[in-house]
């Protein structure tokens, strides 16, 4: 077996070239004839260029029309690829590839790979990631619906720059370019459409050279409907986007909720002890609803450090300054001590209430303000010292919960 594997790997170095051509496929004959004569132009093109000699490898998806000899005969090299989904079949592609550089188009003839050419000249001058815009370059007439045009990809793009600031217009243009090492290192996993995201993503966040020029989109060749289904793709987009931002799923609303929520207990307290004048500005209901909102922005503040430190672990995200500042403190026994300090206040806050209630002859309290700092203390208690575990668990079973830190 491992002479087997041996052999396997001193094959793949032998097979070693420059570049790669990855083209997803599904049954795509129509298209194939033309997009690989395009990608062998692209090829010579860069042969000629950079003096590097390349391939093209088909990834097919599981086509059922004889794509699979048709590619073969053409002259590309196919990858059979079981798991279905545009992204498995990139990220299987790309995995096969031998060239150092890799450059990665649809199979259905919207894209013209010979604008790859200049992509893999920004790659040898130093780049990882190399984007095609289909907004800079053009887009020729019923190429795109105008729902993904003027509505889907700005929106998602916008809300990918607002969240990782990669600086990139057109965040899911098909024709990419990226360095095979580089391709490695972001340990993709996204099976769908929303691969395209997950690749900008993560190489935003892994602080990668990322680069972009124009790409023109053409009418495909097909004589079918696309694989792309907008409103089902672009939510897989959305939701991907959300749940590698802990920043904004969990930060930023946990801010919101634990400083409005501070801010009306605060001044509710004011008026109770009579520091503040005049009329309450919020009653019992208000009070109820800032306990509600200091106690579930305090859960958002762990799930925000929770899946930082998931991502910091999983080698896509850095840790922040800020933390690793402050990371010997940051440790399970700190987290179970305030917890449990805080527990304790709450405790005799709950008992002086019951000793204040009995004393009044248990008749109704005046104000539920008390009642619900007591109960809302003991809630954020209970999740500090449930979130230390987490934490902990989340860190591999380690005392200190920042990743990176001593057991």
């Amino acid at each position: 077996m491992y002479q087997q594997r041996a052999e396997v790997l001193a094959f793949d170095r032998a097979q070693a070239l420059g570049v790669t051509i990855v083209m997803p496929c599904l049954n795509e004959t129509i298209s194939l004839p033309h997009c690989i004569a395009n990608a062998k132009d692209a090829l010579a093109q860069i042969e000629e260029r950079f003096g590097l000699a390349g391939e093209i490898v088909i990834a097919d998806n599981g086509s059922t029309d004889g794509s699979q000899a048709l590619a073969e005969s053409l002259g590309a090299r196919v990858v059979p690829v079981a798991r279905r989904g545009y992204g498995a079949a990139l990220i299987s592609g790309c995995t096969a590839a031998y060239g150092d550089y890799i450059l990665m188009g649809d199979c259905d003839g919207s894209y013209n790979f010979t604008e790859g050419v200049a992509m893999i000249g920004k790659l040898i001058e130093g780049h990882d990631l190399c984007m095609g815009s289909r907004f800079d370059g053009g887009i020729a007439p019923g190429a795109m619906p105008w729902k993904n045009r003027h509505i889907g990809n700005p929106a998602l793009t916008g809300i990918l720059n607002l969240f990782f600031r990669s600086g990139i217009n057109d965040a899911h243009c098909g024709l990419r370019a990226i360095r095979k090492e580089a391709f490695d290192d972001l340990g993709l996993a996204g099976e769908g459409m929303e691969f395209a995201s997950e690749m900008v993503i993560k190489a935003s966040l892994k602080k990668m050279r990322v680069v972009q020029v124009p790409a023109t989109l053409s009418v495909d060749l097909r004589d079918r409907a696309p694989h792309l289904r907008p409103w089902r793709d672009g939510w897989r987009h959305l939701r991907y986007l959300l749940m590698l931002s802990p920043t904004w799923v969990f930060g930023v609303p946990a801010m919101l909720a634990v400083g409005s929520g501070a801010l009306i207990l605060l001044v509710a307290l004011a008026h109770l002890l009579g520091i503040a004048g005049g009329e309450p500005l919020f009653g019992a209901n208000w009070t109820i609803a800032a306990g509600f909102l200091v106690s579930v922005g305090h859960l958002a503040a762990i799930m925000a450090l929770a899946t930082h430190f998931h991502g910091v672990n999983r080698g896509y995200r850095t840790l922040r300054p800020m933390i690793r500042r402050y990371a010997d403190w940051l440790t399970l026994e700190t987290m179970l001590i305030a917890g449990a300090l805080l527990l304790l206040g709450s405790g005799g806050g709950i008992a002086a209430l019951v000793y204040y209630w009995s004393q009044s002859g248990f008749n109704a309290l005046t104000s539920v303000l008390p009642t619900v700092l007591a109960l809302t203390g003991a809630t954020v208690a209970i999740q500090t010292i449930l979130g230390g575990f987490l934490l902990a668990i989340i860190n591999g079973h380690r005392a200190t919960l920042a990743p990176g830190g001593e057991a």
